[in-house]
């Protein structure tokens, strides 16, 4: 099984405010879309409360939430306490690429335990000084890259961005 990282950052690496996005991308909203239907998405239980009740659970994905409370619940979803626990379910499942989809812990912790195979980031052209999450450092040099696509400003998308595969090397 493949285990991913899903993300958006600003140019600070800037990642939400406010347990909230820090922008409107439709683009980049539909590229997350795209890429993690029909797989699990792997969450920290404050991305999971970001989520719109109306959106929640992620439709047509199996949802894997992280906690340290192991009495929530949370309709149509697994609730779990570790990292480790999470990836296992995906893997009972079946799961041939598991993406963990935030937040900005969960990311930390995925990659500096070293269970991270390919990211695809978002790097979105803007600076956001009211971020209070941001995405973890990482040597790039331990990476191929490839770029996806880049989205120009337009009307329904606010900041230029660049979306790009980073596969970790052999």
């Amino acid at each position: 099984m493949i285990v991913s990282i899903i993300a958006a950052m600003g140019s600070n690496r800037e990642i939400g405010a406010n347990n909230d996005l820090l922008w409107h991308l439709p683009a980049d909203m539909d590229f997350f879309k795209r890429t993690t239907l029909d797989h699990h998405v792997i969450m920290g239980r404050r991305n999971y409360d970001s989520i719109p009740e109306r959106f929640r659970p992620l439709p047509h994905r199996t949802n894997v939430i992280i906690t340290r409370d192991p009495e929530l619940q949370a309709p149509e979803c697994y609730v779990c306490t570790t990292l480790e626990e999470a990836l296992a379910i995906c893997g009972e499942n079946g799961e041939t690429e598991a993406f963990v989809i935030g937040g900005g812990q969960i990311y930390d912790l995925s990659l500096r335990l070293g269970l991270v195979d390919r990211m695809y980031l978002t790097h979105v052209q803007g600076s956001f000084p009211d971020a209070d999450t941001f995405f973890p450092q990482f040597d790039v040099n331990e990476w191929d890259v490839t770029e996806l696509f880049a989205q120009d400003v337009n009307p329904a998308n606010a900041f230029p961005f660049v979306v790009r595969q980073y596969d970790r090397k052999k």
